[in-house]
């Protein structure tokens, strides 16, 4: 299993964040699209470091064209020698009409149809195929010389999907080299849902499960004093709350005969009832969201339930020291 962490924090410290986390061992540098670009910092990162792979999980791929995510993907895997892994995701609605002003629709087709230009891009640089990509959503034929990348050494980036539903993770199967779980997955729907999702797509594409990647990075509650403990608690309660108030993660909630709570979770999040949708996370539902118990029960609890199907984590267990973060990931790794 691989082990990642989060790349986060100013961006000058970037170059410094990522050679500590090669020199820890982790296996991937991890960006998110959120307050800031998930590319600057992989960029520096990839300067500073020559082992540990750079990731973005996510940047979203309905604010951006498939020509732009090609270049971008090109530059950062050149540069790093082909240790970027680019981790695409849909966002929701709102943010992709009202916050990046893209159009939006049929969000599963689309993302298949997008990776599926970005790799008909790179297939015209890498191999020479002329460009002619004629879809639903996205025509790209044109290409010269002069807009051709001739640092072609190491070729294309791995493209790995977010997905929470089931068609989403179907296309994932089909045209990514990955599938980065959302946190909001329990067992439960991971097993009963997620897989055989996946399993369609890499049928349809006539791939196996041994060259495909599954990413999830779970809640975790521990600490290592009570009030640490309490404190996560209550902080990730107020986050599977959060995400439960989303229409989309409704049949999450619904595989454990909870899909009512989703419809009050959304009341409550429209009046900004923060403090009241944490309260309704019950221990017996946050057990199933998230690993509770001391850092090395919490560990157990991970390979237990997802050590025959996980790839890789960010999944932060609250290690008391360097030494301790060593055992744990050790013991992660371990067959």
């Amino acid at each position: 299993m691989k082990l990642d962490s989060g790349l986060m924090g100013k961006l000058a410290d970037a170059p410094a964040s990522a050679a500590k986390l090669e020199a820890a061992g982790y296996d991937g540098a991890i960006t998110a699209e959120m307050a800031h670009d998930p590319f600057f910092p992989l960029l520096l990162a990839a300067q500073s470091t020559t082992q540990i792979e750079l990731v973005t999980s996510i940047a979203v791929a309905f604010s951006r064209t498939p020509m732009l995510l090609a270049n971008i993907g090109h530059d950062l895997n050149s540069l790093s020698k082909g240790r970027f892994v680019m981790g695409l995701g849909s966002q929701i609605q709102p943010h992709i009409t009202k916050r990046f002003s893209m159009p939006w629709s049929d969000p599963a087709k689309r993302m298949r149809e997008f990776i599926l230009a970005m790799r008909a891009i790179w297939s015209c640089w890498y191999e020479g195929e002329p460009l002619n990509f004629r879809g639903d959503y996205y025509t790209h034929s044109l290409m010269t010389p002069m807009f051709t990348p001739t640092d072609n050494t190491y070729g294309a980036p791995r493209v790995i999907l977010a997905a929470v539903g089931p068609l989403m993770t179907q296309v994932a199967g089909e045209v990514a080299d990955g599938v980065i779980l959302h946190a909001f997955t329990t067992e439960k729907y991971l097993r009963e849902v997620t897989l055989p999702a996946l399993e369609k797509g890499l049928t349809a594409s006539g791939r196996s499960r041994e060259n495909f990647e599954i990413s999830y990075p779970g809640f975790v509650v521990t600490g290592r004093t009570e009030e640490e403990f309490n404190a996560t608690k209550a902080a990730v309660c107020k986050q599977i709350a959060f995400y439960g108030s989303t229409p989309a993660y409704k049949p999450v909630l619904a595989v454990h005969g909870w899909g009512d709570l989703q419809l009050e979770l959304n009341r409550l999040s429209k009046v900004g009832q923060w403090d009241a949708m944490g309260a309704l996370i019950t221990d017996e539902i946050l057990d199933q969201f998230a690993l509770v118990g001391e850092t090395d029960v919490a560990v157990d609890l991970f390979k237990q339930r997802f050590g025959d199907v996980v790839d890789r984590t960010t999944a932060n267990f609250a290690a008391k020291d360097a030494n301790h973060q060593q055992e744990i990931m050790q013991k992660l790794k371990a067959n």
